[in-house]
């Protein structure tokens, strides 16, 4: 009778509340990113980025990520990891802190978010002289 009436999604409304931290802090997490979600904590990278996993949303929107807290609002795919993005995209089933058969080498880099746009960007260095130059009016003689 609760199916039928509908009391099971206000109960499960309730617990999505009740997981992100209440009134308040649902609304700040909605304001944040748009969506409310309960789900188990899979693992933390070490940038601070949450991974969560819930079997009750569909195959492809049930992986999701909450940024670190130091982001704000300034959060963008390139901040994941690649050990986490192939979990996140279903590339793997197994979390990176549970396989052991990823490769570590010395060789390899740490992951940096890409800065396009940003203060840190690469802005290449150029000795040539650009094919277009600006025109610049002659002064008139009064």
């Amino acid at each position: 009778m609760s199916k039928l009436l509908g009391l099971d999604k206000i109960a499960r409304l309730f617990d999505i509340i009740r997981a992100n931290g209440g009134i308040r802090g649902s609304l700040a997490k909605l304001y944040r990113t748009d969506d409310l979600k309960v789900g188990t904590l899979v693992g933390t990278d070490k940038y601070g980025n949450k991974y969560f996993e819930s079997p009750y949303y569909f195959y492809g929107r049930n992986r999701w990520i909450e940024y670190a807290p130091q982001h704000h609002l300034e959060y963008d795919g390139s901040q994941i990891p690649p050990e986490w993005y192939g979990w996140m995209h279903y590339k793997t089933d197994l979390p990176p802190d549970r396989d052991g058969m990823r490769p570590q080498y010395k060789w390899m880099l740490d992951h940096s978010e890409n800065l396009s746009g940003k203060k840190g960007q690469y802005m290449p260095y150029t000795t040539t002289r650009p094919k277009v130059e600006a025109w610049t009016p002659p002064k008139a003689d009064k």
